[in-house]
């Protein structure tokens, strides 16, 4: 018989499973087509904002010493939800391939919904599971980011984002005045190649050539080619063209995510290459409730990068005083983020604050950021 306590924790941790709505939520896209097949961006996107708008802020924090034991009902949704969306994805190219009631139209906005899940929740759970140590969670990220064909994600995130994030070597840093229309290309290629680097770099290290098998490289090719592989045999050529679809859309999510996160921000430089140590004020934090219930506490990004290995309901919160401040959550500012005129409106004076505030020494940011002198101690 389960104790109080574990009741107890049960019920703290079920509004991180509001995620698991969104299947119901595509299933009757699937079945009913029409304006339908648009209730998942509804859903994850809209819903979520107006319940950020009604419950406000979360500003109470966990102890972060808990025991991974008394964690299991909120690391139980990430651990279970790949073959969920393996089961959801595959059993959509099915339905769309296999029925007649969908228009293309309608299996490309159906499509679209699948790529918010993949990208807003699967995308995310990988996140979380490649910073564990253990080997389970870490092959559950892998497999997650292997549906939407972005496996070198995990070498990038673990191997230079996190070592250089607020930095010009960091690639998903956005810069001060960067669109999201000329960041997302740029990213997309430069994050594959610095985690081809990264990873070869370790291995020379080692003695051995990028090419040796245990570049994590080779799960990623197989893994990828496997899945789209699966969508082909069971879609043919639709049912393949669909499955990049969705990919590409997570994809796009997960970019505008890194987008945001880290906008304008920049790590003090020492000289000779090095950088002070990361702290929670380089990374923007957003305190808002429901939409850190769907993505996991994403959201509390700045405790993220100070403490990386801690688990998502540990997370802490950190005040003005202490980290810049989105002024709403994610799915808010992302759309905000589309529109580059309106994101440098709101965010520009943001970070023109941030630097005053933690760096009041700089001047002349242009004449830092070409490197021409290191910011001063």
């Amino acid at each position: 018989m389960p104790s109080a306590s574990q009741f107890s924790s049960l019920r703290a941790a079920l509004p991180f499973w509001l995620s698991l709505l969104m299947i119901p939520v595509a299933v009757i896209g699937a079945v009913y087509g029409g304006w339908a097949v648009i209730l998942l961006p509804l859903f994850s996107w809209g819903l979520f904002s107006l319940l950020d708008a009604l419950a406000g802020l979360n500003l109470e924090n966990a102890d972060p010493e808990t025991d991974d034991n008394e964690l299991f009902w909120y690391r139980f949704i990430t651990l279970i939800w790949f073959p969920i969306q393996f089961v959801l994805v595959y059993g959509m190219i099915w339905w769309v391939t296999h029925t007649g009631h969908l228009s293309t139209l309608e299996k490309i906005g159906l499509f679209f919904g699948v790529g918010v899940i993949t990208g807003t929740v699967g995308i995310n759970y990988s996140h979380e599971l490649m910073h564990q140590k253990n080997r389970l969670e870490r092959w559950l990220g892998d497999l997650l980011l292997a549906m939407v064909l972005y496996g070198h994600f995990r070498s990038e995130h673990l191997l230079v984002h996190h070592r250089y994030v607020g930095t010009p070597r960091d690639t998903v840093t956005a810069r001060y005045n960067e669109g999201f229309h000329r960041f997302f290309p740029r990213v997309l290629w430069q994050s594959l190649l610095s985690a081809w680097r990264a990873e070869k770099a370790m291995l020379a290290r080692r003695g051995f050539s990028a090419w040796h098998r245990s570049n994590p490289f080779w799960r990623y090719w197989i893994l990828q080619t496997l899945f789209w592989g699966l969508a082909l045999a069971i879609g043919g050529a639709e049912g393949l063209a669909l499955f990049l679809f969705q990919a590409a859309v997570a994809v796009w999510q997960l970019e505008l995510t890194n987008y945001v996160e880290h906008y304008g921000l920049t790590r003090r430089h020492l000289g000779d290459g090095r950088y002070e140590p990361v702290m929670p004020h380089h990374s923007w934090n957003a305190a808002h409730k429901a939409s850190n219930w769907l993505l996991i506490n994403l959201q509390r990004h700045s405790d993220h990068h100070y403490k990386p290995n801690r688990r998502f309901p540990l997370l802490q919160n950190y005040s003005e005083a202490e980290a810049p401040q989105l002024p709403y959550g994610y799915p808010v500012m992302t759309f905000v983020a589309m529109i580059p005129p309106v994101w440098r409106r709101r965010m520009n004076p943001r970070v023109r604050k941030w630097r005053a505030m933690y760096y009041p020494e700089i001047t002349d940011w242009d004449a830092y950021k070409r490197g021409e002198t290191p910011m001063p101690r």
